[in-house]
């Protein structure tokens, strides 16, 4: 028993029809990795990004890739410790104790469920766009807006969530293998977006470089700097944690998930920090910031209206495996515990494909229902409050298992672990400072609700605690 509750083991058999198959090799899981970190960020954040801290965006881009670079080490090292599916919410279970374990499991509902939900919505508009100036077809503004927006439903933003729920629901291979598909549409675009981009950038448009500065503060009621910048393009990253998540369905898990979350983390990074140098180079950062559409616009400004058109059709057809991502994550957590009996046993029954249907089920229209209904201003600073929290408390668990168990054997070690912990910590509530002060205040009211919940429900029906 530990500070916080029960401490999980780090090895525990399944019950029978609560397992998940194993089914999955390095690349579905690298796939899934850069299906969930290169998606709506990089798209459209780089625009509100560039409004905040200009050219600096490049290095607020560099700084939050630094900080998940060490997020991911832990991650990695966690995860082949302990290759069982739910994330930091089982690394805490077994580091820290059962009530810190909820609350990181709870910030992971944050993560998750709001990122779906904005993903889809930001698909709507995609294409909502490209239906009206690419063939000139006018849907009804009641079907593509809810209700604070003066319309009745997002209905392509339904359609989409739930059709991602029905992919998910067929199983976890199928779905991973069409992700590699998608991944692959959204590199290309992304790569021609460098080449068309690179030879028109000026440096002129590099300076100033901070023009506001590298701290974030507040101008005119809304923070700005690069580090306000970092609070928000962060949003664009996570996604390779969702590959620890799969960690039970892996055919190798030192090897496969060692190559999916540091491989997917890597890459990821690189093209990011090429996107945004490119886009801020080859225009005003101005001009980018304005748009809603910041690549497809820097291509029209550049005289390649055929291409910007292509790379906004990209981001139609593989935005989806964002969404697959992120609710294929959030159904595993949901699982794991129900299965520990934090929440209710049933949802952690798995179908004859060993994928968690009922969960699966909730968890789409859950998303669904957010998605076409309610307005999710400011989701990016919402949804990385709760990520960063995942992220301090999976680094901070590898650091304890370390000081803890130094003699378990593992198959990846994170180099340096006090300092690689110690920089994802710092740099995680460094940027958790610079989110706005109503997403702070909202991520301690939406924790709060969840121990409520842990005190009427889960800790009296805890497997752990009824075996002591």
């Amino acid at each position: 028993m530990g500070l916080f509750g029960p401490l999980k083991p780090l090895t525990q058999a399944n019950e029978d029809g609560k397992a998940l198959a194993k089914t999955l090799s390095w690349p579905h899981l690298m796939a899934l990795g850069i299906g969930g970190i290169i998606g709506t960020g990089i798209y459209t954040l780089t625009g509100v990004g560039a409004g905040l801290a200009g050219p600096g965006v490049i290095l607020s881009f560099a700084l939050c890739g630094i900080v998940c670079a060490c997020a991911a080490l832990a991650y990695t090292e966690m995860s082949t410790l302990i290759p069982t599916a739910g994330s930091a919410y089982t690394y805490t279970y077994s580091a820290m104790g059962e009530i810190l374990a909820w609350i990181v499991g709870w910030a992971l509902i944050l993560e998750y469920s709001l990122a779906c939900s904005t993903v889809a919505v930001g698909w709507s508009a995609h294409l909502v766009g490209w239906l009206e100036q690419g063939i000139g077809l006018h849907l009804p503004a009641v079907l593509l807006n809810g209700p604070a927006a003066g319309g009745i439903v997002n209905l392509p933003a339904v359609f989409v969530s739930l059709a991602v729920m029905g992919l998910l629901l067929i199983g976890a291979r199928e779905s991973a293998t069409l992700n590699i598909v998608l991944v692959i549409i959204k590199i290309v675009a992304l790569g021609a977006f460098v080449v068309l981009g690179l030879p028109a950038i000026q440096a002129g448009h590099y300076d100033p470089f901070m023009p506001f500065g590298f701290l974030a503060h507040e101008t005119n009621g809304e923070k700005s700097g690069v580090m306000a910048a970092a609070a928000v393009v962060f949003f664009a990253f996570f996604g390779f944690d969702a590959v620890s998540t799969s960690a039970e369905e892996a055919k190798n898990p030192g090897r496969d998930l060692t190559i999916g979350i540091i491989g997917s983390m890597a890459l990821s990074t690189i093209i990011y920090m090429l996107v945004a140098a490119v886009a801020v180079g080859a225009l005003p950062f101005k001009e980018i910031a304005d748009s809603g559409e910041p690549l497809p616009h820097v291509l029209r400004s550049l005289g390649y209206p055929l291409v910007a058109s292509l790379v906004g059709g990209a981001a139609i057809v593989a935005l989806p495996s964002v969404i697959l991502v992120m609710m294929y994550g959030q159904s595993r957590i949901f699982f794991v515990m129900a299965r520990d009996g934090l929440l209710p046993s049933i949802v952690a029954k798995v179908n004859s494909k060993g994928s968690p249907a009922l969960i699966t089920l909730i968890t789409g229209i859950f998303v669904a229902f957010f998605a076409g209904f309610v307005p999710l201003k400011k989701i990016a600073e919402l949804s990385n409050a709760g990520t960063l929290i995942a992220f301090v408390a999976v680094s901070l668990s590898m650091i304890i298992l370390r000081v803890k168990k130094p003699e378990l054997q593992r198959v990846f070690k994170t180099p340096v672990f006090w300092l690689t912990g110690g920089l994802a910590i710092f740099g995680c509530i460094f940027i958790f400072s610079s989110l706005p002060k109503e997403s702070q205040i909202f991520t301690l009211i939406w924790m709060a609700i969840g121990l409520v919940f842990y005190f009427a429900y889960g800790r009296w029906n805890s497997r752990l605690r009824k075996a002591k």
